[in-house]
C-alpha cells in the first residue's frame, strides 16, 4: 500500500468535468485507490463519491493505493491533481 499526500495545484475548479477525468484516471489501473481528506475517505473510481469529496485548489489530499500498480496509480492521479494533463 502506498499512500502521498498531494497539493492540489489544478488551474480549474473542480466541478464535474475534472471530476470526471479524475475517475478515468483511477479506473484505469488495477489497484484499490482512494482520496482522504478531512476526515472523508472515498473510492476514487467511483463518480458520486468523488462528487462528494470537497477539493479545492490548494489544499492537500492524500491519494491512497493498493495493489499491483499502485505505484503507477498514485503518479497518475498526483501527476493531474498537479495540473499536469496527459
Amino acid at each position: 500500500m502506498i499512500e502521498k499526500s498531494i497539493e492540489i495545484k489544478m488551474a480549474e475548479d473542480f466541478d464535474a468535468r475534472p471530476i470526471a477525468m479524475l475517475v478515468q484516471i483511477a479506473s484505469r489501473h488495477d489497484s484499490d485507490i482512494y482520496l482522504a481528506t478531512e476526515g472523508k475517505k472515498v473510492n476514487a473510481k467511483s463518480i458520486m463519491g468523488m462528487m462528494s469529496m470537497p477539493l479545492n485548489q490548494g489544499e492537500s489530499v492524500t491519494v491512497i493505493a493498493e495493489g499491483t500498480d499502485e505505484q503507477a496509480a498514485v503518479d497518475a492521479i498526483g501527476s493531474y491533481l498537479n495540473g499536469k494533463t496527459e
